[in-house]
């Protein structure tokens, strides 16, 4: 069989005729090209997903910027202050995963599984860990009389940070499946979709939490 065959689909003068934007990415079968879009299905699908869940925060954003504009004092002065320092650390916890979410791909494209494992678990500590210290945060402030009946402030507030912590509890979930897929050497330096994808979903609630502790914790 023929060597793989690869064609840049803008390049007009060396690919085939066929469809748009198609590429031929290995082999020859049944004496025909193969052709694979640049986007898997499982990708566009996700992509969209991530499009849909940021015009959600989006609106959550928007609408605590309305509420806050609307408050003659932000917090309001019977509510407890948020632990600014504390969630500082927790900030970079989170964004730190996404760098050793990062050498996962980077490991499982080099074909490297001890790297894969190694950098999934030490995404998945830091996610759980980030759950932590919010959760006991949220313990403390809801003791001093921060809680979703507290008026706009307090539904807003764990209406967005809430939220986002729903969607890490996901993510953790997801990467422990892709976790124990990686111990059974399920992936590999060609068929690693599923680590990918994670990885997707893992950079958009790092991304999402930067911009939430930037609005709710910072401005």
């Amino acid at each position: 069989m023929a060597d793989a065959v690869y064609y840049r689909a803008t390049d007009q003068r060396s690919a085939p005729q066929g469809p748009p934007r198609l590429r031929v990415v290995q082999g020859y079968g049944g004496g025909r090209p193969v052709w694979q879009p640049p986007v898997s299905n499982a990708q566009l699908a996700i992509l969209i997903f991530i499009a849909f869940e940021s015009m959600v925060f989006m609106g959550l954003v928007s609408a605590y910027f309305v509420l806050r504009s609307s408050s003659f004092a932000w917090p309001p002065p019977e509510m407890p202050r948020l632990p600014l320092a504390v969630t500082t650390v927790n900030t970079v916890m989170l964004s730190f995963s996404a760098f050793t979410m990062w050498r996962a791909v980077a490991g499982v494209r080099a074909g490297s599984e001890p790297r894969l494992r190694s950098a999934l678990v030490a995404t998945a500590v830091l996610g759980v860990g980030f759950l932590a210290v919010q959760g006991s945060e949220w313990v403390r402030l809801i003791h001093q009389g921060l809680t979703l009946s507290s008026g706009s402030y307090g539904s807003i507030f764990y209406t967005l940070i809430g939220l986002h912590a729903a969607h890490v509890v996901g993510a953790v979930i997801w990467l422990v499946v892709v976790l124990a897929i990686a111990y059974r050497q399920g992936f590999s330096r060609e068929q690693h979709q599923g680590v990918r994808l994670c990885a997707m979903y893992w950079y958009l609630v790092c991304g999402l939490w930067v911009i939430l502790f930037g609005t709710v914790y910072l401005t």
